[in-house]
């Protein structure tokens, strides 16, 4: 068990959360922090003032050639050619069945006005190797490369209100970060080091995400820990990152999403491209559409102070009609919320519960995100 776990890479931050008191998990093959000290602490600063994540763990693939964005046109559910340079979207990576082999974001990464242009792919962790054999079986026949890039990146996370004032304060060459939009990019140097400076995250708060060499990855986390000091900054692990993208009603590979469903099944057609773009991989399957009687994801609510968790089933009078695929006593909200994979009619049903270890929980259908934050003028 020592010798697989020291097969795979380890974050270059890995010393740093030891210091710092971190409780490591072994997550896809990484030693990541699940949290410092309290996942309530850690999930309220995000959502009151800042929060700083270690992602390095997710899966860099770099995207270059003449052909690289009709490549992608073929290979992912979007329509990514159309990018403009630093831009960000959300795509997915399709099986031919339609199911979701990954959930990706694609950053466009040149200035260039001609038919080439270099993208940043990234996946998540646990589907590194299915995404780069993916993207690379369906390069042929294209003038585009696919290059892991994972090892020798670091990615860090600062989220919540105080992020733009935190990052803001780190000294970055870069253009003015307020002019930077949600779901753009651009490239800055942190001493010396190249970073690409992204206004995406994974918690339904403002914040960017820094992607930079793993080996300048350090220097970066302790200037920012510098700069968050006087803002409330607080370490945070992957337990807090959990309950605030379910709060923010995103969905979790493993959990929401695998090979087993399609898009529109969860709340996700939006992100296929079917009237904007020719054939790729997985068309066929999504035009067909989802099996007659194939589950959908709803949001759950109860009250009380049981949480629904992952796995438990959704009951709808003494019939058991889907199960919970993620659940938490919601530290926001203070009441427990879950998103679950439940037969169409249920969906408008009111009568469902949740069996929480025995105990009937009623559940209400609820619209999805649990939580948005508050515009900013």
């Amino acid at each position: 068990m020592t010798a697989s776990a020291t097969a795979h890479p380890a974050s270059p931050l890995l010393h740093v959360h030891e210091e710092a008191g971190a409780q490591l998990i072994d997550f896809a093959g990484w030693q990541m922090p699940v949290r410092y000290g309290s996942d309530l602490a850690e999930h309220q600063a995000v959502r009151e003032r800042a929060g700083l994540f270690d992602l390095s763990h997710m899966a860099e693939l770099r995207v270059r050639g003449a052909e690289a964005g009709a490549f992608l046109d073929h290979a992912l559910a979007g329509r990514l050619s159309a990018l403009e340079p630093w831009q960000a979207k959300y795509s997915l990576l399709l099986s031919e069945q339609g199911g979701i082999v990954d959930d990706l974001i694609v950053y466009r990464v040149d200035e260039s006005s001609g038919p080439g242009a270099e993208f940043l792919v990234v996946a998540n962790a646990s589907n590194r190797h299915a995404a780069l054999e993916a993207l690379t079986a369906r390069a042929a026949g294209f003038d585009a490369t696919v290059v892991d890039e994972t090892e020798e990146t670091g990615l860090v996370a600062v989220q919540g209100p105080a992020a733009a004032a935190i990052v803001a304060q780190l000294g970055l060459e870069s253009e003015p970060l307020d002019a930077l939009r949600y779901y753009r990019a651009l490239p800055a140097v942190f001493e010396g080091e190249d970073v690409l400076v992204a206004r995406t995250g994974y918690t339904g708060e403002d914040g960017f995400e820094l992607y930079i060499a793993a080996h300048a990855t350090e220097a970066l986390w302790r200037a920012i820990v510098i700069a968050g000091e006087e803002h409330g900054l607080a370490l945070c692990g992957l337990a807090a990152r959990d309950t605030l993208r379910l709060e923010a009603g995103m969905p979790l590979y493993g959990n929401e999403l695998s090979l087993d469903v399609l898009p529109e099944q969860v709340g996700l057609g939006r992100v296929v491209a079917l009237k904007t773009k020719g054939d790729f991989v997985g068309r066929a399957a999504i035009e067909a559409g989802p099996a007659e009687g194939a589950p959908v994801l709803v949001g759950l609510t109860a009250e009380g102070r049981r949480a629904p968790r992952a796995g438990y089933p959704v009951l709808d009078g003494d019939r058991e009609v889907g199960r919970v695929t993620s659940g938490a006593l919601s530290p926001t909200l203070g009441h427990p919320i879950a998103m679950a994979l439940v037969e169409p009619g249920a969906a408008g049903s009111d009568s469902l519960t949740v069996d929480v270890r025995g105990t009937r929980l009623p559940a209400v259908v609820t619209q999805l995100p649990f939580y948005k934050r508050e515009a900013t003028a």
